[in-house]
């Protein structure tokens, strides 16, 4: 019996939809920047504003399942719902717009989902395989050693690191101090809780996964319109990275979104995540990056279809 299904990811930055059949073959993958998580990290509450705009876009996917006659759906929400005092008020809405389970996740279990959808068609490497899944409010690593996932959720995304500590605009001295020091310690943070972190060093393969990934990769290849086959299992080495990071950060969003491959809503943040991105592949030694389209949405979609 054939039964479509979809995922439906409210994150802090991005609001994102995933409709499969059966046979888990994508219908349709949908992204719209709604930037939930605006003004969270400062007063613990979602604004009315953006919630609107999340509202707007989940209506519009409702009426895309409908369209593709989804019987079943999850509907998860992340780092700025977690967040947020009226969060469930937020969920309640969310559920009563699209007609689907919605819950908040916690960050493991952002981590597990966004692992088993990175890695599920990935090509084999004899290294294992960590993920990093840069959202706007937040910031996963994840890797299985020995058939047992490890993971931690760092309080770093694109969002909230320019709100506290980057600001938006060209990045000065002071700015880029408080940004480095405020990733570093997470990170210091991450391999305290995780200390099979620190044999990984030198020795895992990364894949980076999520809106900040997916923008850098679309700049690296130059292409003005967006093509999964050019950005999917892109590799981008730390000098690529470090070259963007730079570049971006010296100059106006304006001057950004002008960029080919920009993905509007990213320009006033997209330095912040190349900051915690250029971080990560720093500490563990790794000299390159494998982008990933496949990521939360995708694990979602499996764990419906009992995969």
């Amino acid at each position: 019996m054939t039964e479509n299904v979809a995922a439906l990811d409210c994150g802090s930055n991005s609001t994102r939809l995933l409709i499969v059949d059966s046979s888990n073959v994508t219908l349709r993958r949908e992204m719209r920047i709604t930037r939930l998580s605006q003004g969270v990290d400062e007063s613990g509450t979602l604004t009315g504003e953006a919630q609107r705009r999340t509202f707007d876009v989940l209506g519009q996917y409702r009426t895309m399942m409908d369209d593709a006659n989804v019987s079943r759906g999850l509907l998860v929400a992340t780092s700025a719902v977690r967040d947020a005092a009226n969060g469930p008020d937020f969920l309640g809405e969310a559920r009563r717009i699209t007609g689907v389970e919605a819950r908040v996740i916690s960050g493991t279990e952002e981590a597990a989902l966004s692992y088993a959808g990175a890695t599920a068609a990935l090509p084999p490497d004899p290294r294992a395989t960590m993920i990093v899944d840069v959202g706007g409010g937040s910031t996963e690593l994840a890797v299985e050693l020995d058939a047992t996932l490890y993971s931690v959720s760092m309080q770093l995304g694109c969002v909230r690191v320019s709100e506290r500590a980057l600001g938006r605009g060209v990045v000065d001295a002071p700015h880029e101090r408080a940004a480095r020091e405020m990733i570093a310690a997470e990170l210091d943070a991450a391999f305290e809780k995780v200390p099979e972190f620190s044999e990984l060093v030198g020795r895992v393969r990364l894949v980076g996964l999520a809106g900040s990934v997916s923008t850098l990769a679309q700049l690296d290849s130059g292409l003005a319109v967006y093509d999964r086959d050019a950005v999917h299992l892109r590799r981008l080495s730390i000098e690529a990275v470090h070259a963007w990071r730079d570049r971006l950060a010296g100059e106006e969003p304006d001057a950004r979104l002008a960029r080919p491959g920009m993905v509007r809503g990213r320009e006033d943040v997209l330095p912040a995540g190349l900051f915690v991105l250029s971080a990560v592949m720093e500490r563990f030694g790794v000299d390159e990056l494998l982008s990933s389209e496949d990521d939360i949405l995708d694990g979602i979609t499996a764990s419906l279809l009992g995969r």
